[in-house]
């Protein structure tokens, strides 16, 4: 039996020795945007005295300067495992609490049988959820809502209504491939309830519905972006603030096999922040998989550039995609996107070359 193990870079674990690795590499930002004073990728919440907070796995810390100094670390969780916090997502409510939904990396275990073309049995990555009532200084709740092996966390919001609102990947067999649940609590994370499963079918330990960003449109649904193996994101709508999802199809953004971050902005604007499918003035590109063993389709995985876009309509049409970081070699993917002050948006990347980049709104889109 020929077991392929897979380190957990989904995890954040081999984006730290990739990221040092690719560091002498050329990296070409755009003028309009300038360096962040910090280098904490996120994910950050603004606190009720205006000071903010980030987390770094199982830890926060506090700035009082919009991130040009820092208090020293604050554990999370000082207990034994399960449920050790490390990467994950974060959200202030309207109330002030703090929702944390993470990966515990002490459950981690991770293979690939490329003889059956399946996960191993015993893959495991789980999801905890904890949250704090006094701006993070100490936890209470925390619980498992996910036992099962999820990739990555990527985006969390709290809708018009109260409810919080986090995509789950999950993985599937018999083929092996991602799907999706989505978590909801109407209770600041205290309980959770799940969604209905988003499966796009896909055979590899890459393909499938993965990934996503969401936001909460003017007419109360709730939009989700699916990072895909076909092109361009898959998209998903809830009417019902993310307790179902019937409506599933193929969205007009093209895209590379990665994720996007997509953010409603002060000015009513959404955001995106992603890889395209090909490199800037390019129609083609290399492709990957296609042999059941990462996916069933050969698809891009193109993270050399990182673009944005903006949207007046709520996703109808969008500002011409602008290049706002490349780098030749190496990626830059996953990324965040925080609104610091209205019209100051600052960009993180997490893998595999992390950018820590300011931006105003002003200057990319016409106001």
């Amino acid at each position: 039996m020929n077991i392929r193990r897979i380190s957990a870079t989904f995890a954040g674990l081999a984006a730290v020795a990739w990221a040092s690795a690719n560091l002498a590499q050329e990296l070409w930002i755009h003028p309009r945007c300038k360096e962040l004073p910090f280098r904490q990728v996120g994910p950050l919440a603004r606190l009720g005295d205006g000071s903010l907070l980030v987390v770094e796995s199982n830890a926060t810390r506090v700035s009082k300067d919009d991130g040009r100094t820092w208090s020293e670390p604050r554990k999370i969780y000082d207990g034994p495992a399960p449920g050790i916090p490390s990467s994950g997502v974060l959200v202030r409510t309207g109330g002030g609490v703090l929702v944390l939904v993470y990966l515990d990396l002490s459950t981690y275990k991770w293979g690939w049988d490329e003889t059956r073309r399946e996960p191993i049995d015993d893959v495991r990555l789980d999801v905890w959820s904890i949250r704090s009532l006094d701006q993070g200084r100490t936890w209470v709740d925390r619980q498992k809502i996910l036992d099962g092996y999820c990739g990555a966390l990527i985006d969390i919001i709290q809708t018009s209504t109260g409810e919080i609102v986090v995509p789950v990947q999950d993985l599937l067999r018999n083929p092996g491939r991602h799907g999706m649940w989505v978590y909801v609590s109407e209770d600041e994370g205290k309980t959770w309830t799940r969604s209905n499963l988003i499966d796009l079918g896909g055979h590899g330990d890459h393909d499938g519905a993965m990934e996503p960003t969401l936001t909460e449109l003017r007419d109360g649904r709730l939009w989700m972006l699916l990072r895909t193996n076909w092109d361009r994101f898959w998209q998903a709508y809830s009417e019902d603030k993310g307790r179902s999802w019937r409506t599933i199809m193929p969205s007009q953004i093209d895209a590379s096999s990665a994720p996007g971050y997509m953010l409603r902005l002060a000015s009513g604007r959404l955001a995106l922040v992603w890889n395209r499918l090909y490199p800037e003035g390019k129609t083609s590109g290399p492709r990957h998989g296609g042999d059941r063993q990462r996916s069933s389709v050969p698809a891009s995985w193109h993270r050399q550039e990182l673009s944005l876009a903006f949207s007046g309509d709520d996703g109808k049409t969008w500002t011409k995609p602008v290049v706002i970081a490349r780098r030749a070699k190496g990626g830059l993917a996953y990324p965040y996107l925080f609104e610091a002050h209205p019209g100051e948006l600052w960009v993180t990347t997490r893998f595999s070359s992390h950018i820590y980049l300011s931006l105003r709104e002003a200057d990319f889109v016409q106001q």
